[in-house]
């Protein structure tokens, strides 16, 4: 973080002019097919609503199956006048035909009549399992609840309604000053398993208070995704319901930030932040996991090739299984980097585990095996690999994987 940006408290809520409600209306129940008491069920739905128009920017999953919510979301972004958006969680709204198209539609609808919106200014996110129809009966009462309980402390709150096999809320906010205004920056992020590069099953949403000029944001959120969400992987699967938006309402009052200038480079700077923590968060609550997995490239060609040689590794079953049992064997590693696509000269690469030096210069270090496996005992491993070519850097985030994930995924799936 540098030292313009410092972080707060708050959320998704924390920039200003944002509000969020939530309810507790038994969407996972009664996707189930169980007999929901609403009394006993956990928040499960989310509406976020800001004050005045946003500029807003968005990445979709990457899977040639796409739930209704996305394909929406598409439509409505074109507008670039987005106001609110509302969330379920434990029903995906994938793979439903017609009709989840005209659920997710009433969705956008019933927050829309609520707030005093036009539909098309309402997003819509759906995350949990696939091929179910939405209890809409459910969901109204939900949204009715949510926009009744508008506030702007419930940032925190919103985190964990978004939940499924999640087992922590995923939630950061970040402050900065801009040109003498002080600017926020606030998300959450929901995604435990099928995570893996071009997003997976992931919902992801940021919020600021800054003025922006009008499309800066669609710019630069596949930029954004790049550094940070497209860093993360668990298990190698990605989702039908791959979500991550960028909303700024401008209540900061600030000149807007125009591309190109230090105030462009400084927000976005923000955003990665904001983006980053939460991917990380994401890796580390990995369905199973036991420990987090960094890969940090240096010395790449460029930042593509890092980015590509980072997420390898961090994505290679070989090299999780190593982590989760202990097994000092690194070259896994090595293969994965070797795999990659990633520009690589073997002469020049130098890898390190927990700072112990491994391998330079095209053989292997005599190395303290025990310390390697002492390395992987802890609950954050950092694998480092210079690889002596340029000025490329990056960083991928993963997780172990134990047989705990099997037995998860065998009760829940999405």
């Amino acid at each position: 973080m540098t030292a313009q940006v410092r972080h707060i408290q708050g959320g998704l809520t924390a920039p200003r002019g944002w509000q969020a409600g939530v309810a507790a209306c038994g969407v996972k129940a009664f996707t189930s097919g169980a007999s929901a008491l609403l009394g006993e069920q956990r928040e499960d739905l989310i509406v976020l609503y800001s004050e005045s128009a946003c500029d807003a920017g968005g990445v979709f999953t990457s899977n040639r199956v796409k739930s209704a919510s996305v394909i929406i979301d598409q439509l409505h972004l074109a507008n670039n006048r987005i106001q609110a958006l509302v969330v379920c969680s434990g029903n995906a709204n994938a793979c439903t035909g017609a009709q989840g198209f005209k659920d997710a539609l009433q969705m956008a609808k019933q927050t829309a009549d609520r707030l005093d919106l036009d539909p098309n200014q309402v997003l819509i996110g759906t995350t949990g399992v696939i091929g179910r129809n939405l209890p809409m009966e459910a969901v109204k009462r939900g949204i009715a609840q949510a926009c009744a309980g508008l506030g702007s402390d419930q940032g925190e709150l919103a985190a964990r309604a978004i939940m499924t096999t999640d087992t922590r809320p995923k939630s950061h906010a970040v402050q900065l000053e801009l040109a003498g205004v002080t600017v926020r920056v606030g998300g959450m992020a929901k995604g435990s398993g099928m995570i893996h590069p071009n997003l997976a099953t992931m919902l992801a949403f940021i919020t600021t208070d800054a003025a922006v000029a009008p499309g800066w944001l669609k710019a630069i959120t596949k930029p954004v995704a790049d550094r940070s969400f497209n860093q993360v992987t668990v298990d190698g699967d990605s989702s039908t319901n791959d979500t991550f938006l960028i909303l700024a309402n401008a209540a900061a009052g600030n000149e807007p930030v125009q591309p190109g200038t230090p105030e462009a480079d400084l927000l976005e700077g923000a955003i990665v932040t904001v983006a980053r923590e939460l991917a990380r968060s994401i890796a580390q609550d990995g369905e199973g996991a036991t420990k987090l997995i960094t890969v940090r490239v240096t010395g790449a060609a460029d930042s593509e090739q890092a980015r590509l040689a980072a997420r390898t590794v961090a994505s290679s079953s070989l090299v999780k299984t190593a982590v989760h049992g202990g097994d000092p064997n690194w070259g896994r590693i090595l293969c994965a980097l070797g795999y990659s696509g990633a520009e690589l000269a073997l002469d020049r690469l130098r890898l390190e585990i927990a700072e112990v030096p491994i391998f330079s210069l095209g053989a292997g270090l005599d190395v303290d095996l025990d310390a390697v496996r002492r390395a992987f005992e802890q609950a954050e491993i950092e694998i480092h690999a210079e690889l002596g070519l340029g000025s490329g850097e990056a960083e991928a985030w993963g997780c172990d994987l134990s047989a705990e994930y099997v037995h998860i995924n065998a009760d829940y799936t999405t």
